[in-house]
């Protein structure tokens, strides 16, 4: 428990300390945001903040880490160390921040609002997921538990959908390919993506702390967790969820600063591979239900659009359609963080609730 304290609160320094001299590197550079000339009006006025903030986030996020299991090293804890789930997930989301980072030089250079080609930026995503698949099935610990299994999971796995080994590769490419890309599409809005992803990471917290508190390692029963490393898991959620706080005290409007797709691929990234990890990939739908609802906003937009030749929103994802009814942008912040909320605790009861069943079965 003091570890994830650490972490968070190692997080939540280095963020809000290292955000505002990015915002003066950045700004000496030109590294300023394009905005899109069909977006809301009242979004050109953005044009030229700094942007690929979330440098900060992912700096943070493996200070925090680190510094957590140092300084439990050096209370002379043995068996706390880095772990093979929490290395692989903050991989994870590092490698996509890369991806992401290329993406905003890109913009900045070419001064436009496209960075990486849709070809470049999926080839980017994929080499990254096959190579988390791969890695995230190895490392057995004494018990024979991976950091992932094959299996498709809700709040623990589902023994009758087993993947073949091509399948679950394709399948981690499509959770990790949707959850980056739906953030990425959150983040439109200032401390919109920063403020949920903060919700859905602390969320991960509670549920890796209380799958290490009943893991089927350390007290065998018919409700434990047989998921590896799940404390670790938490420590690397605190690092993240700090990061995002402290990114935010920053970003929230008025924006000084943009996470951009470093930090958006990211904190995607992260969720995507905290699903798998703790298996709780169909969990993760609920609770990051804001993030699913803006990308599923995107998709009907296209389908609709491109079989009726019509607008299904005024503009997507969908926040852009409340702004363009004449919402003002902290109230679509606001309500949508509210949203974000529910989501979360939605989740969190459907977590508890399974844990109750089982343990009642």
């Amino acid at each position: 428990m003091i570890s994830i304290l650490i972490a968070a609160s190692v997080g939540l320094l280095v963020s809000i300390l290292l955000t505002p001299y990015l915002i003066r590197v950045f700004s000496r550079q030109g590294f300023g945001q394009e905005i899109r000339e069909e977006g809301p009006q009242g979004h050109k006025s953005k044009r030229g903040t700094p942007t690929m903030g979330g440098v900060a986030i992912i700096v943070a996020m493996v200070v925090g880490y680190f510094v957590a299991h140092a300084l439990d090293w050096m209370r002379g804890s043995t068996g706390n160390g880095p772990s093979a789930s929490g290395l692989i997930v903050l991989f994870l989301a590092v490698a996509l921040g890369i991806v992401g980072f290329l993406d905003d030089f890109i913009k900045i250079r070419k001064q436009r609002n496209l960075g990486l080609n849709k070809t470049a930026k999926l080839v980017g995503q994929l080499v990254v997921a096959v190579t988390f698949a791969i890695l995230v099935l190895q490392f057995a610990d004494e018990s024979g538990i991976t950091p992932a299994t094959r299996n498709l999971s809700y709040v623990r796995d589902l023994a009758l959908i087993a993947f073949p080994l091509p399948i679950f590769i394709i399948f981690c490419y499509v959770v990790i390919s949707g959850w980056s890309n739906a953030v990425n599409f959150t983040d439109g809005l200032d401390g919109l993506a920063g403020g949920a992803s903060a919700m859905v990471l602390a969320t991960y917290v509670v549920i890796s702390f209380w799958q290490a508190r009943l893991s089927c390692a350390e007290t065998p029963q018919a409700a434990c967790y047989a998921v590896r490393d799940p404390l670790d898991l938490a420590v690397v959620a605190a690092a993240a969820a700090g990061a995002c706080v402290g990114f935010l005290w920053w970003n929230a409007a008025p924006a000084k600063i943009f996470m951009g797709d470093t930090g958006s691929l990211a904190l995607g990234g992260l969720v995507a591979g905290l699903s798998i990890t703790t298996h709780t990939e169909l969990l993760a739908i609920v609770i990051g239900g804001l993030f699913m609802v803006e990308m599923l906003s995107v998709v009907a937009q296209i389908a609709v659009f491109r079989t009726t030749r019509r607008r299904l929103f005024r503009m997507a994802p969908f926040h852009h359609h409340f702004e363009l009814a004449g919402w003002a942008e902290t109230t679509v912040i606001i309500r949508f963080w509210l949203l974000a909320a529910i989501c979360c605790m939605f989740g969190l009861g459907l977590f508890y609730s399974e844990q109750l069943g089982a343990a009642g079965g």
